[in-house]
């Protein structure tokens, strides 16, 4: 599925890791989508995983709504509670694979109607992260999304659907989909519905809109955290306010570039984010749609933007610190990553060479296998 941009240091794929943003809806492996088309009866750009690979990578999208696309493809094989559990299953495994401690999966449920109902279809995804968890080790979480591009009153369904399940695995509400008209303080109520019931928020801004939607996320809807923020560059005044605030930067680098908000990985400006002093955490957004691991962004971070062992050591940790568990669950988990971080820091002091170590490991080019004996 992957084609690595870069040989990727051992010290990148033993780095312990957390995910914050990806979307179950982005990240199939293509070998599933062939067996899923034909339970669906639907039709695929391709008829082998290599073909299917290639025709979702998102590189030729003039914008994010060009970029969204896609994902057409995908939610129409997604139309059962058996490919939503199977999906989040898989999601888990292969984020394993990467060295991710946690992930939290996101997804939009009204997107999976009148096959199921709402409350169904996140009952299947959280079954197969619970699935995932139990056989590879890895925390598995999921945030509830509703649509800028649908009403207002999906949204609020879509947060009292993910209060519902708050005690089985939602931890979070989210607003996603195209910034540009769209914008957040009309889902305004969905986020204070969220609030009101003690579920924490994160919303999309900053990518396909500029600062302006990034103020509205916070003073609108009163997100805790920002997902991607690319934009928040072009206003001084919210970089400092993000700086000052400690609001976390979901950032997806990959995916920045495929929707044409940056030229390309080395102009992003998340090295300007860190080394001010902002709360950035580094992403993959869509695996499928952007063609990537997490241990590819972290690589593309060290070779296109100079982060070395130390920096994403810290960028691994402000993930870590900035899920959205909470409690002795929290705090638990954070003492295993802490103590994770102190061993790979040993093994890779920063004074040394790491580059000596670069070798793209072939075994990680593939999928773990579903189930683990």
């Amino acid at each position: 599925m992957v084609s690595r941009m870069h040989p990727v240091p051992a010290w990148i794929r033993e780095l312990p890791k957390a995910e914050l943003h990806v979307h179950l809806d982005g990240s199939l492996r293509p070998e599933t989508m062939l067996e899923l088309a034909v339970d669906a009866g639907a039709a695929l750009p391709a008829s082998d995983a290599r073909g299917i690979a290639a025709a979702l990578l998102v590189r030729d999208a003039r914008n994010l709504e060009e970029y969204l696309d896609r994902y057409r493809i995908t939610l129409a094989l997604l139309q059962s509670r058996d490919a939503l559990r199977r999906v989040a299953r898989e999601l888990v495994h292969d984020v394993a694979a990467d060295s991710t401690r946690y992930v939290e999966a996101r997804f939009c449920p009204a997107l999976h109607t009148p096959a199921m109902t709402e409350a169904e279809a996140v009952d299947a995804v959280l079954e197969g992260l619970r699935e995932g968890e139990v056989a590879t080790g890895c925390v598995a979480r999921l945030i509830v999304c509703g649509l800028r591009t649908l009403q207002a009153d999906v949204s609020e369904r879509m947060a009292r659907v993910a209060l519902d399940a708050a005690s089985r695995g939602v931890v979070a509400f989210d607003l996603a989909g195209a910034e540009a008209g769209h914008p957040a303080k009309e889902h305004a109520r969905a986020f204070e519905i969220a609030r009101e019931g003690g579920l924490h928020r994160t919303c999309h801004a900053g990518e396909g809109y500029g600062p302006a939607s990034v103020t509205q996320a916070l003073d609108d809807c009163h997100a805790e955290r920002i997902g991607h923020g690319t934009r928040i560059a072009e206003d001084p005044a919210l970089v400092e306010r993000v700086r000052r605030e400690r609001i976390p930067l979901e950032v997806c680098v990959t995916s920045n570039v495929h929707t044409r908000v940056v030229a390309d990985p080395a102009v992003h400006p998340v090295r300007r984010y860190h080394d001010e002093g902002l709360v950035v955490t580094i992403n993959t957004d869509g695996r499928l749609m952007d063609g990537i691991t997490l241990v590819d962004e972290y690589a593309t971070a060290h070779a296109s933007l100079g982060f070395d062992a130390d920096a994403l050591r810290s960028v691994a940790r402000n993930a870590a610190r900035n899920t959205f568990l909470a409690g002795a669950e929290r705090e638990a988990f954070l003492d295993r990553f802490e103590n994770e971080l102190d061993e790979h820091a040993a093994r890779y002091p920063a004074d040394r060479e790491h580059d000596a170590t670069l070798a793209t490991d072939d075994a990680a080019q593939a999928h773990p296998e579903t189930e683990r004996p």
